[in-house]
Parts: C-alpha cells; sequence; structure tokens
C-alpha cells in the first residue's frame, strides 16, 4: 500500500485579498495586515478563511513497499501552481491513502479552492465512483472513509472538543513535536525569504504526522509490535542518510525523548 502523509503551509493571498476587499495599491505587507484587521473585526482572531490562504509548501512522508521519503513538493522557486500540480500529481499516479493531522478542517478546504483558483485538475482525487465503483464506498472526500485519514479528527471522534494539537501529542508519545517554527511564524519567515525554513518546518510536521499514524496503526492491529520497530528504524535510518541539518535535529531530539525502535513510548517504559 502506497501512503502519502501531507502537510501545507501557508501565507495571506494578498493579490486575492486585492480583489476581494478592493485593497489596491497597498504593498504586500499593508494589504496582509488589512486582511488580518478585517477578520479581527468578523471573529475577533486574525486567522483568514481557507480561500485567501495561498500554499507556499507542501511537504509529505511517502512509505512505498521497502522504501520511505520525505520532501517538500517543487523547488524554493515553485509557485502555487506547480506545488499543487505535484501534488495531484502522486494521487493521479498513485492513488495513495492520505493521511493528515485535521487535514478534513484545513489543507483539504485550502487544497480545494486553491486547485479552483488556478484550474488544477485531478479525476482520481474527486472521484466519488463515477470513473471507479471502489471510490462510491471508499474515497478521499467522505469523512467517514480512510482513503484519506484525517488523524486528529478520527481520534478525537469527530469531536472537536476533542481535538490536540500536533505538536503536543507528538511530544506525548515522545516524538520532537515542533522545532524551530510555526504555524504563526510562517509569515514573517516568508517576508523574509526564508522558504527553506518554511519548507524544513513542514517537513518534520509530516515526520511527527507519520510517527503518530504508525502508533495509531499498532493500536488498531494493523501492525504488530515488530512490524511498529521495524518502521521506526526504517525512519531513522533514513534521516541519518539523509544528512540534512533539520533531519538530524530531529533524529537527536527523538532519541533524547528515549522512544528508540526497541521502546515504544513513554507509556511502555
Amino acid at each position: 500500500m502506497n501512503v502519502l502523509v501531507f502537510d501545507i503551509e501557508t501565507v495571506p493571498d494578498v493579490e486575492g485579498g486585492r480583489r476581494v476587499f478592493g485593497l489596491d495599491g497597498l504593498e504586500d505587507a499593508a494589504a496582509a495586515e488589512a486582511l488580518f484587521n478585517l477578520r479581527r473585526q468578523e471573529t475577533g482572531n486574525d486567522f483568514l478563511r481557507h480561500h485567501l490562504q495561498r500554499i507556499v509548501a507542501i511537504s509529505a512522508v511517502f512509505r512505498s513497499r521497502d522504501q520511505i521519503a520525505v520532501w517538500s513538493l517543487g523547488d524554493e522557486q515553485a509557485d502555487e501552481k506547480t506545488i499543487l500540480e505535484k501534488f495531484f500529481a502522486i494521487i493521479e499516479r498513485y492513488s495513495p491513502t492520505l493521511v493528515s493531522w485535521n487535514g478534513s478542517g484545513f489543507d483539504l478546504p485550502v487544497l480545494h479552492y486553491r486547485s479552483l483558483l488556478h484550474g488544477v485538475a485531478s479525476p482520481r482525487y474527486w472521484d466519488q465512483g463515477q470513473d471507479d465503483r471502489d471510490f462510491k464506498w471508499n474515497n478521499y472526500l467522505s469523512r467517514y472513509h480512510d482513503r484519506h485519514t484525517d488523524l486528529m479528527d478520527l481520534l478525537a471522534l469527530y469531536n472537536n472538543r476533542a481535538f490536540v494539537p500536533l505538536d503536543q501529542m507528538a511530544a506525548l508519545l515522545g516524538f520532537p513535536g515542533k522545532m524551530g517554527m510555526s504555524g504563526a511564524k510562517v509569515w514573517d519567515a516568508f517576508q523574509a525569504g526564508d522558504i527553506e525554513g518554511i519548507r524544513n518546518y513542514c517537513e518534520t510536521d509530516v515526520l511527527n504526522t507519520w510517527l503518530v499514524y504508525l502508533r495509531f496503526q499498532l493500536i488498531r492491529g494493523v501492525i504488530m509490535e515488530e512490524g511498529y520497530r521495524m518502521e521506526l528504524t526504517l525512519v531513522q535510518d533514513y534521516l541519518q542518510r539523509e544528512e540534512r541539518p533539520h533531519f538530524k535535529e530531529f533524529l537527536q531530539q527523538w532519541q533524547a525523548a528515549g522512544v528508540t525502535p526497541r521502546s515504544p513510548g513513554p507509556a511502555a517504559q
């Protein structure tokens, strides 16, 4: 089975904001602040609606056969349309099981609206049985199907009062959690031109999500203890082999927590 864990990072869509709210003449920073102010007046917080979130990074863990890969789609100069095309191309080619943390509540709706904006097609993703009969009973769009597993939503039993932040859940299990940045800092990093930092941060988020997903697969009996330990070893070997600084830091923090292939987690110690 092919599994694709994904996470997105976004910034205000200042160009779209200018069109929607008539903010012509404002520089990007001023236009973004105007969007934040409008949102605060509306809701009391400045978290913009999904359609005004511009995607600047999609990172992924792809698990297939005996291999694993962790990367960000496109290069640092890739525009939003290119990043979207690369994401949906993976679905068109491999029909993977998608795994996310709050993907139903945030990532996928943003992907939908931004694909609509750019005209990015993905017949496989949108299929609900029209092209493949199996997709009538298990597709990417239904909340209760497992072709997309939103771990946060499922573990909370679809009850938003029970939602848990990814970094807290990962840390509770002995994984690194947030490293060096948070979603609230992405706009600042983007303005400073730190696309690499944003992509690295997004990659550590999908690593945390993958590790939590492996624990979920363990408790539901999809993998046994031996298989779980093998998966942890596969991830650690990959991070060691890649020799990228943020992977090295992730591995060091993970090992410092004492969660190793021989030690499933804090609860078992």
